[in-house]
């Protein structure tokens, strides 16, 4: 029954990760790429991330991964938000390094309008998390088949091991004084991108490759993270049935989003099943 739910759950994902294969031209690693920033962005800036991916590619900072300044200048140019900043030594340097990439790689930037940028956290603040994209590009190849390769939490959280850079600690927020104890992504973050992209592409690659190997690493890999706790599966945790790793949160949320919201109790596995 777990797999039937969990199968059905990310087979509307990998639907969503599909679109954005054709959208760039079949290509995996671009579509590991939009994906990642995607979920970075969270819902107030997943639009604005799709857009920069698609100013900004993978291909261009693979090209320049030798380079964090002309990473973090490609991607934070290119989301329009240096120009939000204090001129100082670092930031010019950015500015200039971007004028020289944009001719070169044809990049138009965006407008820092077109961000959520004055209630996050500041752990999501877009200058932080494009700053760690950036790092994770720099130190680590941040690509579809690293991607494949996860079979634990700790493997998702090496591949997105990626610190920002100092500067960054004390200047990702306009006009702030916050300092942050971390420079990575959080390891609640990383299950996240652990269960809604590694896993979800997965799914996705397994189904485009007919790969019965890919779909078998997802569930080793979902079996590997914790249990999710939120309004969909706490219901089931105040009902005594509690997850023990993300399969089973997976299709808990299953069974509340497509049956029980619905109620759809009849065409239930868990009602089936214990109808027998």
């Amino acid at each position: 029954m777990i797999i039937t739910l969990v199968s059905e759950r990310f087979m509307r994902k990998s639907n969503d990760i599909m679109h954005i294969f054709q959208l760039v031209n079949n290509s995996w690693n671009e579509t590991f790429y939009v994906m990642f920033l995607r979920m970075l962005g969270g819902a107030e800036n997943k639009g604005a991330m799709t857009e920069l991916s698609r100013r900004v590619t993978n291909y261009m900072l693979l090209r320049e991964k030798h380079s964090i300044v002309s990473l973090e200048a490609m991607l934070l140019g290119g989301a329009g938000l240096l120009s939000e900043y204090p001129v100082d030594d670092y930031t010019q340097r950015l500015r200039d390094e971007f004028t020289h990439l944009s001719l070169k790689y044809n990049i138009a930037p965006m407008t820092a309008q077109e961000w959520q940028l004055n209630t996050l956290y500041p752990h999501n603040h877009p200058t932080l998390r494009l700053a760690q994209v950036a790092s994770c590009i720099h130190h680590s190849n941040l690509t579809m088949s690293r991607a494949l390769e996860c079979r634990t939490a700790d493997d998702v959280y090496e591949l997105f091991s990626g610190q920002a850079s100092d500067y960054w600690i004390e200047h990702f927020i306009i006009g702030g004084h916050y300092r942050i104890t971390s420079r990575r992504i959080g390891h609640n973050k990383s299950d996240m991108l652990g269960i809604n992209l590694v896993a979800a592409i997965m799914y996705a690659y397994g189904g485009y490759t007919h790969s019965d190997g890919a779909t078998g690493n997802l569930y080793e890999l979902l079996e590997n993270i914790s249990a999710e706790s939120n309004r969909y599966t706490i219901p089931w945790y105040s009902a005594g049935v509690e997850p023990t790793n993300a399969a089973q949160s997976q299709a808990f949320i299953q069974l509340s989003k497509e049956y029980c919201t619905h109620s759809r109790c009849e065409e239930c596995p868990l009602f089936q099943r214990l109808s027998r």
